[in-house]
């Protein structure tokens, strides 16, 4: 069993603040993979878009390593990304619509790929991810 946790975040206003993202892959229960990554700032950004981009990045990386075929279960504290991706929400345009749709062409690579909504507080390492590749974004800023 695959466990993929995904959070993203935009500091310090939201929306059109700076977007990151955090993400951690475990496979039975040993951590395979971890990313942080701002996505961007200003105009257009928002938590929704972070998360969206953590979720690609995510889907990408499984597919990289041959690991779409497993089962898999992506946790997020996203009730958005979760409700759209298991087809209960609509998608209405917005910033993050094209990757809501990429998501949606990755996720066909996979045949036991679920979403599952998690509470903020079992997603702490995710977030603590996305938290240092928002803070080490600003120090470099300050420092230039």
């Amino acid at each position: 069993m695959i466990s993929v946790y995904i959070d993203g975040s935009c500091e310090p206003i939201n929306p059109n603040g700076i977007a990151s993202f955090g993400l951690i892959v475990y496979a039975d229960g040993k951590k395979l993979y971890e990313q942080c990554q701002v996505v961007g700032e200003g105009k257009g950004m928002s938590n929704n878009y972070a998360e969206y981009c953590g979720l690609c990045a995510a889907l990408k990386w499984l597919i990289a390593n041959s690991l779409n075929n497993k089962e898999i279960i992506i946790y997020s504290d996203s009730q958005l990304l979760v409700n759209q991706m298991n087809e209960l929400w609509q998608c209405h345009e917005g910033f993050y619509a094209p990757k809501y749709h990429e998501a949606l062409r990755l996720k066909t690579n996979f045949s036991k790929l679920h979403f599952k909504w998690i509470p903020r507080e079992q997603n702490k390492e995710a977030d603590a991810l996305s938290r240092k590749a928002y803070e080490e974004y600003c120090m470099k800023k300050q420092n230039h």
